[in-house]
């Protein structure tokens, strides 16, 4: 396995913008990093979660039923859709605290299975770093463990960075304006899945 091209694969993919970095940049500015942790310790987990079991034979339910994937996606793209309107509306208080209540382990875990940008993440690296053999099994969970040893520092850092933003953007109006980039950039991550699904239905 090329483990060069494969580090370079998941540094890339896990601190380039995405569903899950933006989200967690916004849970951090409107919670702050404590709050935020379930959502952090959601992706980081539930993401190798998702490799280890796309390498595991998942993807094969796909090959045999490509109709399921076409679903999954458009039930992603909606869900997806309904989060960016839930940041760009999520209620500020005066002292320009978020009202709202952040992403639970469980939910940050579970979103990765409607995720657009998780499922190409993990099926490319398994199909592109595994090789069929006896050896493939061992690939699938070095892939797995190499994604949780990159991700947590690269996912942290959009965490942090959301946190850090508490301290410049104070007043309510601010924090509305960053709520709609956000949801902004979240919808922006959906038109090559728009794309795809209009030239597949």
């Amino acid at each position: 396995m090329e483990y060069a091209s494969l580090i370079a694969f998941a540094v890339t993919s896990c601190i380039t913008p995405g569903p899950n970095n933006s989200m967690l940049m916004a849970s951090g500015l409107n919670y702050g990093t404590r709050r935020s942790l379930p959502h952090y310790f959601g992706i980081i987990l539930g993401f190798p979660a998702m490799i280890l079991a796309v390498g595991l034979g998942i993807a094969q339910v796909f090959d045999l039923y490509p109709s399921l994937h076409t679903a999954l996606k458009i039930v992603g793209a909606c869900y997806l859709t309904y989060l960016a309107y839930r940041i760009a509306t999520a209620p500020v208080s005066s002292d320009a605290v978020s009202a709202g209540k952040p992403f639970t382990f469980l939910q940050a875990a579970a979103f990765q299975w409607v995720n657009p940008k998780a499922w190409v993440m993990a099926v490319g690296a398994i199909v592109t770093y595994t090789s069929i053999g006896n050896d493939y099994l061992s690939e699938v969970m070095a892939i797995t463990l190499l994604f949780f040893v990159i991700g947590a520092p690269c996912i942290w850092l959009w965490l942090w960075l959301g946190a850090s933003l508490q301290r410049i953007l104070r007043s309510p109006r601010a924090i509305r304006g960053f709520n709609w980039s956000m949801a902004a950039l979240l919808i922006a991550s959906l038109f090559p899945v728009f794309a795809e699904l209009l030239t597949t239905l």
